[in-house]
């Protein structure tokens, strides 16, 4: 099983493992990890998943898709590495990712 590795925007890491074919949204929220909230519950219709990805892990996820830049524009201080983590599907390939969470979810 993946291992994902979530950080608070206070620095506290959770490593967890996150079940192929789920989101890494779900992963966050089955494991109860603060600071990813997702109040649309995965359905890319708002940004309260959004976590920033470790630099070295963004040129090996899927290319974000229009609906997810969008939301983006809602979400707090997005930055280039910015992602929501409800489209990230959990792959054996996303083994050792790591994510940042904003400050806040907006």
């Amino acid at each position: 099983m993946p291992k994902i590795t979530y950080i608070e925007h206070g620095g506290t890491e959770h490593v967890v493992d996150v079940a192929e074919g789920l989101t890494v949204m779900e992963g966050a929220v089955k494991n109860m990890i603060p600071g990813i909230e997702a109040d649309c519950g995965g359905a890319c219709a708002c940004s309260t998943c959004h976590v920033y990805v470790d630099p070295e892990w963004v040129d090996r996820l899927p290319a974000k898709e229009m609906m997810e830049e969008d939301m983006l524009d809602f979400a707090y201080e997005p930055q280039e590495n910015s992602r929501l983590t409800c489209q990230l599907k959990v792959t054996a390939d996303l083994d050792g990712l790591v994510v940042r969470m904003p400050e806040k979810q907006i």
